[in-house]
């Protein structure tokens, strides 16, 4: 099977479009229709998936990313009123590194939540064409135009288990090992974790570290608050006070029990299961599925496993971070960006020079024959792929 590339477009090699002659520019009238046309246009305005860009392309996020704010508006909130009502107090009374551990947790919260939000996940860059037709043929060896076999899927050797890929309707591909297509997102994304609606993205190949760290932090963060505050209160309420007094001493210390008592709990079961989730090397989607738990009745190991925690911990947290695949800053080509300069149409991205790379090692087809599965596409179907498996 024929390997596909992305190459990487150099913008300063490309042709500055040559818009056509419209009979406005001859009296004036049409000036600034002519430098639409002349404008190059970059890949993310007409990126397929649905997905917000922001900063020229530089950021990206999910369409339905309003629950990010209010994530980062509760952490605000509780760490800004820890820092007006405690710190004070604590600081007096314990020891003065109390705000500075706070200060260190709250900033690398933040920074991570960011991070997880605004990473381009692993998006895997839509079939071509020419690609389509490729794959096309090979499905249909009939040479009956009409016939199409299903299901679309096909089997690769990974660490002696069987593993199959199943055909992307929507991007026109196989899916590589541990990639599924986001239904919210409208892309497929390589070892798709799950879609997160706190973070406003998919969390997948290129930023579960950030995603992990996050939640762990936080853990961290809302445990520490948690304790600082029943420890101010309980002070406070020293000397037959009661806890009424010390309530209405520091109004905003209750408003930070109930947030962190409510969701210290969630956050921490959270942290946990992910833990268990790095060191078996597994996804949320796989564990969900029973990927490899043998649910089915089937004998199947998890082949992504390297039998080892801290190797587990070690590949999936400190591997290098691969390139983003997706060309969303580029430019166009001259005759395309031309042609879309009046409506957006989907067209497919170009990413990067370098193979998409589906695990650490090389896999087999089950025949025997050597190949590392590449998405490959088929042309375009009446079935819409709209599922997140």
């Amino acid at each position: 099977m024929k390997k596909c590339e992305y190459q990487q477009i150099d913008p300063r090699a490309l042709p500055t479009p040559t818009p056509p002659h419209h009979r406005g520019d001859d009296d004036g009238g049409g000036g600034g229709k002519s430098d639409e046309l002349k404008r190059p246009r970059r890949k993310w305005e007409v990126f397929p998936g649905k997905n917000r860009f922001y900063c020229g392309g530089r950021i990206i996020v999910a369409r339905q990313s309003g629950v990010l704010p209010l994530t980062l508006g509760l952490i605000l909130v509780t760490s800004g009123l820890f820092f007006m009502f405690d710190c004070p107090f604590l600081v007096k009374h314990l020891t003065s590194c109390i705000p500075v551990v706070g200060g260190v947790l709250f900033v690398f919260v933040v920074i991570t939540l960011l991070q997880t939000s605004f990473t381009d996940p692993g998006i895997l860059p839509r079939a071509t064409p020419d690609e389509a037709a490729d794959i096309e043929k090979q499905i249909d060896n009939t040479g009956n135009a009409s016939y199409r076999p299903p299901p679309r899927t096909k089997e690769v050797l990974i660490n002696q288990q069987v593993v199959k890929l199943k055909y992307c309707f929507t991007c026109k591909m196989f899916r590589p090992p541990r990639t599924s297509h986001c239904s919210l997102c409208d892309n497929c994304v390589e070892r798709f974790d799950h879609h997160c609606p706190w973070v406003g993205n998919c969390v997948g190949k290129r930023n579960y570290r950030f995603f992990y760290t996050f939640i762990v932090s936080l853990s961290f963060l809302t445990a520490f608050i948690f304790g600082c505050v029943t420890t101010h209160l309980a002070l406070r309420a020293q000397g037959g006070k009661g806890l009424v007094f010390a309530l209405q001493e520091s109004p905003g210390s209750a408003v930070e029990l109930v947030i962190c008592f409510f969701s210290v709990w969630s956050i921490l079961g959270l942290s946990g299961f992910h833990t268990y989730l790095v060191a078996s090397n597994l996804t949320t989607n796989e564990d969900i599925k029973g990927s490899w738990s043998g649910k089915s009745g089937e004998d199947v190991t998890n082949p992504y496993s390297h039998k080892n925690i801290f190797i587990n911990c070690c590949y999936v947290l400190c591997g290098p971070l691969p390139p983003s695949l997706i060309d969303r800053r580029g430019f166009l080509p001259a005759d395309e960006s031309a042609q879309t300069s009046g409506a957006d149409i989907e067209v497919p991205t170009v990413a990067t020079k370098s193979e998409i790379n589906v695990v650490g090692g090389s896999s087999q087809l089950v025949n025997g024959t050597q190949e590392a599965p590449s998405p490959v596409p088929a042309l375009p179907n009446s079935h819409h792929d709209s599922s997140s498996a």
